[in-house]
């Protein structure tokens, strides 16, 4: 049986189904408790679990993140709330020296199954300290697994995973994907971390993204098939791992390729996923990897430049006709 639900609510299903599961999972984070977090994810929590198990922490990233690292090196399974992924450079030292490194710096003696949970994007005006998309730092620091769902489905499957792996992971939900809905099994359910979905099957060219940018895509998916132009589109679901097969396979599908994110352009994402196909995939191309990205400014506050600067659908059409054309030199 399947019912339609909001994002927020599939996440708040995961957890309580997890804290539910195992008594070692429990959550903390600021105004997670009574106001049940800015997004309303934790909302009810703090009433079915108690406030042992629900920890209001004060604004203090780089204490409670580097106290939950703690907690997870000695069995418990904490799940910490960063209100939003900017606030991670406060915590920088406890993820990427603690966290990401412990397990191996051991020899496997010591796991740290901790899950970060926090909010990303622009498009709701939030300003430059509020709104960046940080996927490929925490990508490139080794010992790291790093999730991006686009949908409640996916949401629910791959916290539940998360909760219950044996590595950190940072979860990283946008904020503009809270108020989506979509179908949900009424069934306890699990999804691999590392494995991509084809949210859509197509074959001229394939867009590889992931977060809400696949809503994106999908969108531009619909418009671009009253052109004839029968579009792929890729979800990657998780950057760490990357699924790296399902990548291959959709470029040499297709031959074309456009990938989209939301986080600035230089080092970001889209330079690693091009750089695969490029280096495995080439002689199979009919045309280069093009990107969609953000440009590289500080994410602005007036919603005219903000727009300007984060991908919109138009960005991404010019780019898939532009390959379709097979003009190199278009932009």
């Amino acid at each position: 049986m399947m019912r339609e639900i909001y994002y927020n609510q599939a996440l708040r299903e995961a957890l309580h189904e997890e804290m539910n599961r195992d008594p070692c999972v429990f959550v903390m984070g600021e105004d997670i408790g009574l106001y049940g977090g800015v997004f309303k994810v934790t909302e009810g929590l703090l009433a079915a679990f108690g406030p042992q198990r629900v920890r209001e922490t004060p604004i203090s990233e780089n204490g409670f993140v580097g106290a939950a690292v703690g907690a997870s090196m000695t069995g418990m399974r904490p799940v910490v709330e960063l209100m939003f992924a900017d606030f991670a450079y406060v915590a920088a030292d406890s993820i990427f020296n603690q966290a990401a490194k412990m397990r191996s710096m051991s020899g496997g003696r010591v796991t740290v199954p901790l899950v970060i949970r926090t909010q990303q994007g622009g498009g709701r005006g939030n300003g430059a300290q509020h709104s960046q998309s940080l996927e490929a730092m925490f990508a490139h620091i080794p010992g790291i697994k790093v999730v991006l769902p686009s949908t409640p489905y996916d949401a629910k499957g791959l916290l539940k995973s998360a909760i219950r792996d044996e590595n950190p992971v940072v979860f990283i939900e946008h904020k503009l994907l809270y108020s989506t809905r979509g179908l949900v099994p009424d069934d306890e359910y699990t999804l691999p971390i590392g494995q991509a979905d084809i949210k859509r099957p197509g074959s001229d060219v394939t867009i590889i993204t992931y977060s809400r940018c696949v809503l994106q895509a999908l969108a531009v998916a619909t418009q671009l098939a009253e052109e004839g132009i029968d579009v792929e589109v890729l979800d990657l679901r998780s950057l760490v791992p990357l699924d790296r097969n399902s990548v291959l396979a959709s470029a040499r599908k297709t031959g074309r390729v456009v990938v989209v994110h939301e986080a600035h352009r230089f080092c970001g994402v889209g330079a690693e996923i091009a750089a695969l196909i490029q280096e495995e995939a080439w002689d199979e191309l009919h045309a280069p990897v093009r990107r969609v990205t953000a440009k590289d400014v500080p994410i602005p506050v007036a919603p005219s430049l903000e727009q300007a600067v984060l991908p919109q659908e138009h960005d991404i059409m010019a780019a898939v006709r532009c390959l379709m054309s097979d003009n190199k030199n278009c932009s």
